[in-house]
């Protein structure tokens, strides 16, 4: 059977330590999965004028998909009940609609 998701790796590390640690931490690597096309997001958000900074759009896009993504699938934690219905208003302002 044919997933309906698309699937993302994400690798994240630390590339410069601010406090000059010797050690830096082991990269964080990870798969997930959305029903999005995230790319196609991140090219609409830095085509709109949300943002002055491409990049900005970058992270926004894949931090929203990944934030919204663990709250959907915890969608009956007490931690975002109240948020909810905010997320819901700001993601239709988001979209224009």
């Amino acid at each position: 059977m044919e997933s309906k998701n698309n699937k993302y790796h994400i690798r994240f590390s630390l590339a410069e330590d601010k406090n000059s640690n010797k050690e830096l931490p082991e990269p964080l690597e990870f798969d997930f999965e959305s029903h999005d096309d995230i790319f196609r997001i991140i090219s609409f958000l830095q085509e709109s004028t949300h943002f002055e900074d491409k990049q900005q759009a970058v992270e926004f896009a894949i931090g929203l998909k990944l934030f919204s993504g663990v709250m959907i699938k915890n969608r009956d934690s007490e931690l975002f009940k109240d948020f909810q219905p905010a997320f819901r208003s700001f993601m239709k302002k988001l979209k224009g609609k």
